[in-house]
């Protein structure tokens, strides 16, 4: 069964996990431990110098997110999977894993509020550099690259523009130039395969759709395993140039000889960046993600019916300035839903409610059932105002390149039924245009 393609099947027995070897459990356990026995000393001294692959330390790797990363990476259609304590340790180090101090990436303009104070504060602290692109004209990213130049960036599905990123376009000008486009893909798993199209690197936060409970923080990063590291070792030195804490080992060269895959990035990112900076996946929410992971494919399939007929609605309503979705954008845009997407178009939704910051806060809090939080793929629907919250550490220039209006609201689409859904989207809508009590005294 492992074998399938299918991420509704992948989802509940991939992983190479059919039941636990010493009970026979069904479910995957949880392995609450730090350490694990070594056969002997050979055995711990072929570990440590990864002539042999097995379990060491909990903090590079453990039993539990073992199935977990196996079967991301499977619904991903990569390779190796490595899992970390959250979407934004993921970022972090998918940049680290390729950049080092002088070095710079391109980043897309449309991404979350947070990764572009990684990327333009705390990443510069540490001497790499970030190069903003806007993918409205996929050529340029290729304007933006210099011989330091190492990865590009992007989110496959970014709020709260909701523009789908043109994959195949932009991987295609890094492959030109042997630069690895890197994708999170937090907002539209399994209705969108980046790595089908060029991606070399997968990130998500799994805290949001593939969790999908709100229960648990974690994050992922999964290796395409169809990039050559090897092919230019002046554009990509940490996969060609000798890392000494390895006795010399050259990552682009070593891992493939090891395991007979392509993944050098996963094991670098693992056996280094794990090691040196921590950041795990603490067991006991990889087995959350799990149980969320489960159902995954499910979920998607109804939150992405219950986006489609909010958005159906919200068109229509009177107090509505515009809707922003993914299948309302016109011209190479909209064409890129299509043409990347299937078996869905997402979950998120943005509104600019007529009346601006104030009717937005009206309609915030006048929603009953809609929670307002920061997550978004969350089982039930959420609500949020970016720019006073997840956006709200940008500059005036860096909001309106994201996309974020003061007006603008975020809406996560849950999986309640429909019906419910639209009666409390109205039933704000209808309060965001009532004129304040203040106003008519």
């Amino acid at each position: 069964m492992s074998k399938s393609k299918n991420p509704e099947t992948i989802a509940l027995h991939g992983g190479e996990y059919r039941s636990d070897p010493a009970t026979t459990a069904v479910a995957v356990p949880i392995y609450r431990t730090t350490s694990y026995q070594f056969n002997n000393t050979g055995h711990a001294a072929n570990l440590f110098a990864l002539k042999e692959f097995g379990n060491i330390y909990t903090r590079i790797m453990n039993p539990t997110n073992d199935v977990l990363e196996k079967r991301v990476a499977a619904i991903e259609n990569g390779l190796a999977c490595v899992t970390v304590g959250s979407g934004q340790a993921a970022s972090t180090f998918a940049i680290l894993n390729v950049c080092q101090s002088g070095d710079n990436f391109v980043s897309s303009t449309d991404l979350y509020g947070g990764t572009v104070n990684l990327f333009t504060h705390t990443l510069k602290k540490l001497g790499i550099e970030v190069r903003y692109a806007d993918p409205s004209d996929p050529k340029n990213f290729e304007k933006a690259i210099d011989d330091k130049t190492r990865c590009f960036y992007a989110e496959t599905l970014p709020n709260p523009a909701l523009r789908v990123f043109p994959i195949k376009e932009v991987s295609d000008i890094g492959r030109k130039h042997n630069i690895p486009l890197i994708m999170d893909n937090t907002a539209a798993p399994v209705i969108c395969k980046p790595l089908d199209h060029g991606a070399a690197v997968v990130v998500h936060s799994l805290t949001k759709f593939i969790g999908g409970h709100g229960t648990v923080i974690g994050g992922c990063l999964v290796d395409g395993g169809n990039f050559d590291w090897t092919a230019d070792p002046k554009r990509q030195p940490l996969f060609n140039e000798p890392d000494m804490s390895y006795g010399g080992a050259k990552w682009g060269e070593v891992v493939p000889q090891l395991t007979g895959a392509n993944v050098s990035f996963a094991v670098r990112a693992r056996v280094c960046l794990l090691r040196d900076l921590g950041a795990p996946l603490a067991p006991d929410n990889a087995w959350g993600i799990i149980q969320g992971l489960e159902t995954a494919p499910l979920r998607m399939k109804q939150h992405c019916s219950n986006a489609e007929k909010a958005v159906d609605f919200l068109t229509k309503h009177k107090n509505v300035e515009r809707v922003i979705y993914p299948t309302l954008h016109k011209g190479a845009v909209g064409d890129r839903t299509k043409k990347y997407f299937s078996g869905g178009n997402g979950a998120l939704v943005g509104i600019e409610v007529k009346g601006g910051v104030e009717a937005g806060k009206k309609f915030i809090e006048a929603l009953k059932m809609f929670y307002h939080v920061a997550n978004i793929g969350d089982a039930r629907s959420l609500a949020i105002h970016p720019a006073t919250t997840t956006h709200s550490q940008l500059t005036e220039e860096e909001l309106l390149a994201a996309g974020v209006t003061p007006g603008y609201i975020r809406l996560s689409i849950g999986i309640e039924h429909p019906d419910d859904i639209i009666a409390d989207l109205k039933q704000a809508l209808d309060a965001s245009g009532k004129p304040s009590l203040k106003a008519v005294s």
